[in-house]
């Protein structure tokens, strides 16, 4: 079939690399993000941004000049779903990144670079376990508004909404939680290893926005049901911002204080909201296991990452659209 080329575009976040590249991603975060559940006067924006900038600074070099590993795990992650893409498709699928704050890969960057490689076939891929107004619809929003001027170029687009609800995707975090407990179960009893399963914290008002916390909710309690009668401590702890409103609960904090108070010796904390390691499943998670560690031990579980069986099953999620696509 003439032109049969798909573009696969793989959403994320993106973190910065440096510090002076906090101020203008934080710009972004506030018009695009936060502004869903919180309305700022648009002059006060750039004098938030610099003030958060600041307070980033401050942190990210208190924790050893921390250097978030997001972007490189993401590209990582970007080409081993090429690589699963093209065993089946050859050289006609290629997987392309975007992040929603991290030039050069803009959403309207990385479009315009697909259309000038002759790409007429899009499916759009948010690599995020929750399909949310502050997840996907962020990359939906900055891809609509690329597309605004000229949208004739696509022939044809596919979406594949978040994964959260695939069985194969739990059974693997399954295999992630016993992993982590593992180590512990020579030292203590089931019944003392608290297990805090660590997602996305959700405002509980958005404008009537999807939040997401109806999705997270729903994956916490597929895994519980799975899980409880290995592991009867387990809780949810919502990874939240530090930004007013009301969010979901029990954050990390009062979840791992929950769990002390049951009778947890040890606790594991997993953070099954998210695929890619960044700076809240290391600083976040971090700052709440330096609040308990003299009281309890403690075990920091890695995100998926690029875990080889998390790129097959994504390759599988999206190939039939690929297929539909291609027949386009």
């Amino acid at each position: 079939m003439e032109n049969s080329k798909v573009a696969v575009l793989l959403c994320g976040y993106g973190e910065v690399d440096e510090y002076d590249e906090f101020t203008e991603y934080n710009e972004r975060s506030f018009r695009l993000l936060v502004s869903k559940s919180i309305k700022f006067p648009d002059f006060s924006i750039p004098f938030l941004s610099r003030r958060l900038e600041r307070q980033q600074r401050k942190e990210w070099h208190a924790a050893n000049h921390y250097h978030s590993p997001h972007n490189e795990i993401f590209e990582r992650q970007r080409a081993g779903l090429e690589v699963e893409l093209q065993k089946r498709f050859g050289e006609d699928v290629a997987v392309f990144k975007a992040f929603n704050f991290v030039p050069p890969f803009l959403p309207e960057d990385v479009l315009a670079e697909i259309r000038s490689l002759g790409y007429e076939r899009l499916l759009v891929y948010p690599w995020l376990v929750v399909d949310s107004v502050f997840t996907s619809g962020l990359a939906l929003e900055q891809i609509n508004e690329a597309l605004a001027p000229d949208p004739s170029w696509i022939k044809g687009m596919r979406y594949l909404p978040s994964f959260w609800e695939r069985e194969d995707f739990q059974d693997r975090l399954v295999d992630l939680i016993d992993e982590s407990v593992a180590p512990l179960l020579d030292r203590f009893a089931p019944i003392q290893i608290g297990v805090m399963l660590c997602l996305h914290g959700c405002p509980l008002e958005s404008k009537g926005y999807e939040t997401g916390v109806r999705e997270s909710t729903a994956l916490y309690y597929g895994l519980q049901e799975k899980l409880i009668h290995k592991y009867p401590l387990m809780t949810p702890g919502w990874m939240n911002h530090p930004v007013p409103g009301k969010w979901t609960t029990p954050d990390v904090d009062q979840a791992a204080e929950n769990l002390i108070t049951l009778g947890a010796k040890a606790i594991a904390f997993v953070p099954i909201g998210f695929v890619t390691e960044n700076h809240e499943t290391q600083l976040d998670i971090g700052y709440t296991i330096d609040k308990v560690k003299d009281k309890v031990e403690c075990v920091h579980a890695p995100t998926l990452n690029d875990d080889p069986a998390l790129l097959e099953m994504g390759a599988q999620w999206v190939a039939p659209l690929i297929e539909e696509l291609r027949s386009v």
